[in-house]
């Protein structure tokens, strides 16, 4: 079911750039990547000695396409970075679902897209689980800026091509240094 509506964002998308509604299908996301993750955050006590600030995940992009996020009711912890270098509050929405941008729509998009610099904090004293759907391009195939992307973004090729997958393995070394 994620994968369906990913697809159907990614056709508004398209259609929204002056594309085809199924010009992410085929090479670029005909076979996606696709990743599910629960990621369980604790709860920060007032006691404690650890600041709000340090609790969760710090500021990143996202690496793929694009990420459908079920948060918790009533827990407010994901922050975006807004134009203007403040962060700001993004509080769950009863019954919505969160889209978050990545870094292949970007390179796609020929930076007419670009994701969303976000980061969660979990500060408040309840244990926090998000829900997070990946809808990645295809793993091996290089990505770059669409021609009608080029096009519309003054002519020229602006972001370098990239493999999804040495781009995501990479990002997590990066992450996860072991």
């Amino acid at each position: 079911m994620r994968t369906e509506i990913s697809r159907k964002i990614m056709r508004g998308i398209a259609l929204a750039l002056g594309g085809s509604g199924n010009e992410f299908e085929g090479n670029i996301a005909g076979d996606p990547f696709r990743v599910v993750r629960l990621i369980g955050y604790p709860p920060v006590l007032k006691e404690s000695d650890v600041e709000p600030e340090r609790m969760g995940c710090g500021a990143h992009t996202d690496y793929g396409l694009l990420g459908l996020v079920n948060q918790d009711e009533n827990v407010s912890a994901i922050e975006a970075m807004n134009n203007s270098g403040e962060w700001i509050s993004a509080p769950p929405i009863p019954g919505a679902t969160l889209c978050i941008l990545g870094d292949m729509l970007k390179i796609l998009s020929n930076g007419l897209y670009n994701p969303a610099l976000h980061q969660i904090i979990n500060a408040s004293p309840k244990y926090r689980v998000s829900a997070v759907y990946f809808y990645e391009t295809n793993y091996e195939e290089p990505i770059e800026a669409l021609d009608i992307c080029v096009q519309k973004s003054g002519g020229k090729k602006k972001i370098d091509t990239a493999i999804y997958g040495d781009y995501l393995v990479a990002k997590l070394k990066k992450a996860y240094p072991f």
